[in-house]
């Protein structure tokens, strides 16, 4: 009820800022992307698509805002700035001559009508799993509020793959276009061939998902290949920053099934054990905690539980509800060597990376899920600097001396 009564508040905000800055989007050619995982991936494989084929596109993601060249901040922990801060980077992209932008839409920017007033020429949804339930409450209202943005697009793309396609295709009284891995649908593998240097099976869809949305916005087959093939990761997404005698992950995944897709990927590369560090946010759907202890068990050889945006909740209570998902492995002690199927709980984030990467052999795999790009860590009410990058070099030479 307070929540509904806020979003009436929000939806003012919306309008008031739509109006300060002149209805940007009906200038552009606007795409949203929205889903519970892939979306920052995929939002910047159909920038660099627009781009190649002579587009001046403005990209506002979980990572930031881009307008050509120029880096724009939008906040910590943020996927889809405030109604303001949106209109004021859509503005700003109309008059430097972009043409198109394309934009993460979370769940709750959806829900709270942050994007009210955007004129969506194709509205994405990558897929739907369990994630949010501390806001949205039930699966139900969570697919709910992704569809918003599918109701108020001119076109629609939808993963045929997903268990969410059969719910929400029947409610889009819109053009619609699928893709597809597996199944059948408009755009697969075989009716649209390409190679990408991307890893896994989830970043298939990604790319899939990308040239889905820009055939629809007319850019010719040969320049979404080109573009699909020389794509790189986003910071912090399935990405590589150690290669030599073992390697190191940083990855995003804050999500069940984002686990069970990176997990599943990295478990295949690996020649010796898969170490996995890790934490989940405080104060943010309790539920899943189990559920990804469960899927981390599945995969991992060693797991280290450690600190992630605890806010004003314990690392240990966070960590023993992650635990009860966790069987099959034993309690491991920092002052011996690791072995596969222990368990070690180390608070302090940048210890958990210096004791995974001091213990790594030759051939195994660090992989740090969680935290990538963030540059703070939510601890209490403060937000404490965070460098995720810094503390993986940091711990390298620690370990060279």
């Amino acid at each position: 009820m307070w929540q509904s009564i806020k979003n009436i508040y929000h939806l003012f905000q919306a309008f008031a800022a739509n109006l300060r800055y002149g209805f940007p989007s009906k200038k552009l050619t606007v795409v949203g992307i929205t889903g519970t995982d892939g979306k920052t991936t995929t939002a910047a494989l159909i920038s660099e698509i627009l781009r190649r084929g002579g587009k001046k596109v403005v990209t506002i993601t979980t990572l930031g805002a881009t307008i050509g060249d120029q880096q724009l901040d939008t906040g910590l922990h943020t996927t889809t700035p405030s109604p303001f801060s949106i209109q004021r980077i859509l503005r700003k992209a109309v008059s430097t001559g972009c043409t198109h932008a394309v934009i993460e839409v979370s769940s709750h920017a959806l829900d709270q009508n942050r994007v009210w007033g955007i004129a969506f020429r194709v509205g994405i949804l990558t897929n739907i799993t369990h994630e949010h339930l501390d806001y949205h409450k039930t699966m139900e209202r969570y697919t709910a509020a992704k569809t918003r943005l599918l109701k108020n697009s001119a076109a629609c793309v939808l993963n045929v793959d997903d268990s969410s396609y059969k719910n929400v295709a029947p409610k889009i009284a819109r053009k619609t276009i699928t893709y597809a891995l597996r199944g059948s649908a408009d755009i697969t593998p075989k009716s649209f061939p390409f190679s990408t240097g991307l890893p896994g099976a989830f970043n298939q869809y990604n790319c899939l998902a990308a040239a889905t949305c820009c055939k629809e916005l007319g850019i010719d087959g040969e320049t979404i290949c080109k573009a699909l093939a020389h794509a790189t990761n986003p910071k912090g997404r399935a990405e590589t920053v150690y290669d030599k005698d073992f390697k190191v992950i940083i990855d995003f995944a804050v999500t069940p099934n984002a686990f069970s897709e990176i997990l599943s990927y990295a478990s295949k590369q690996k020649r010796g054990r898969l170490i996995h560090v890790f934490g989940l946010s405080g104060k943010r759907d309790t539920a899943k905690r189990p559920v990804m202890g469960r899927v981390a068990a599945q995969f991992d050889d060693v797991i280290i539980l450690t600190t992630d945006d605890p806010r004003d909740e314990s690392v240990s209570h966070i960590n023993e509800e992650i635990k009860r998902g966790i069987t099959g492995f034993s309690k491991g002690d920092v002052a011996y060597p690791i072995e596969k199927k222990m368990i070690f709980e180390i608070a302090d984030r940048k210890d958990a990376i210096n004791f995974a990467i001091k213990n790594a052999r030759a051939g195994d795999i660090v992989i740090l899920t969680g935290k990538a790009h963030e540059q703070s860590l939510a601890v209490g009410t403060h937000e404490v600097p965070w460098d995720e990058y810094a503390a993986v070099r940091d711990a390298l030479a620690r370990r060279s001396r």
